[in-house]
């Protein structure tokens, strides 16, 4: 064979691989894709050009924020006020209980023995399915927004599987959020949020399954310690919302943004907090943080559970709580908080008169 032949071979089999590359990788070589873009860090390192710089890699190494807890204890308040931030892109909860459920699903794929020794038989180990769901996961988080420097996820019951994630994400961290279980029975049953397991017009059933799972959630964050699942509350938060957004951008090791004092400016914005119609919580967090929801279920409560709260729910003195207490006092708010709500009330009581002299 002569050397021209050999080298025009050489030609087609180098043209064939330009164009595979292209066709696989082509939207990526884009320059106006390359800016703010994500690329897994398997495909940045085929790339050779100056450009990989401005991507952003990821892997199950990143350090992820994950914010969880019980539905209506201020988990869609905690990710407004951190998407606020300039580097942190929580975006809406990912809808139909997404990441939890497949988390669930391994949990059912490995529950019997039985089943591990089959799967252990086809070559399926425990690495190869935390593998698998870690990458579902992630490739859910990464794509499912814009592009920032700190990725978070908000979905209230993915805090019941931090012993899972810990293993899945070693670098990243988790905020359980915690309110009185009162008010989040209360606000669950007023709100008739379906949640598995929830009877909404059982006040008891559901405050004895608000204790089954907070135990859960506690005891998965305290097995995580403190360096990796700091313990929010929801109170303390709408009561003193600078010291306490403070505590937790520490604990994320993220430096302070004063856009997190004033998430409400940003709502619906570029760059800002891009809200779903379908999170429960939509109307109240475009509001600023004020006292509103605080303390008003306490008069809505059935009088004949008052007395039993302390043995339907032993979580609620765990956590700091006062069973007995009706209504209960969390706390003085911060000078600024009240100087919002009075605000806020003013203008919401001038609306309010308009309407009635415009209905007049």
């Amino acid at each position: 064979m002569s050397k021209k032949l050999i080298k025009k071979g050489c030609v087609y089999v180098l043209c064939a691989l330009i164009f595979y590359t292209l066709g696989r990788y082509g939207s990526l070589w884009k320059s106006s894709d390359l800016t703010n873009s994500y690329i897994s860090k398997e495909s940045l390192n085929f790339f050779l050009s100056d450009n990989k710089a401005s991507m952003l890699a990821y892997d199950r190494s990143m350090p992820l924020i994950f914010v969880g807890g019980m539905p209506r204890s201020g988990t869609t308040l905690m990710r407004a006020l951190l998407d606020a931030h300039s580097d942190i892109r929580c975006g809406e909860e990912t809808r139909a209980k997404v990441i939890p459920r497949v988390l669930a699903l391994r949990g059912q794929w490995t529950k019997s023995q039985k089943e591990i020794d089959r799967m252990l038989e086809g070559g399926i180990t425990d690495e190869v399915l935390y593998s698998a769901v870690a990458a579902f996961i992630l490739e859910v988080i990464v794509k499912h927004g814009e592009p920032a420097p700190r990725l978070c996820n908000k979905d209230p019951f993915t805090l019941k599987y931090v012993d899972e994630l810990k293993i899945m994400f070693p670098q990243a961290k988790y905020i359980l959020m915690i309110r009185d279980g009162r008010a989040v029975v209360h606000s669950i049953i007023n709100r008739k949020v379906t949640i598995t397991g929830f009877d909404l017009n059982n006040y008891e059933t559901s405050l004895q399954k608000w204790n089954t799972i907070m135990t859960n959630m506690y005891k998965q964050c305290m097995n995580a310690g403190p360096s990796r699942c700091l313990m929010v509350y929801y109170e303390q938060l709408v009561l003193h919302p600078r010291d306490i957004m403070t505590k937790v951008l520490k604990f994320l090791d993220i430096p302070w943004d004063e856009r997190v004092m004033h998430h409400e400016d940003y709502i619906n914005k570029p760059g800002g907090i891009s809200l779903s119609k379908i999170e429960r919580s939509t109307d109240q967090v475009i509001k600023p943080v004020n006292l509103e929801a605080l303390t008003k279920w306490a008069s809505s409560f059935p009088d004949n559970l008052k007395g039993n709260v302390r043995q339907l729910a032993p979580m609620l003195e765990k956590l700091g709580y006062d069973p007995d207490e009706f209504p209960p006092n969390y706390g003085a708010p911060d000078a600024n908080v009240w100087s919002v709500a009075i605000l806020y009330n003013v203008h919401s009581n001038v609306k309010f008169m308009r309407l009635l002299v415009l209905n007049y």
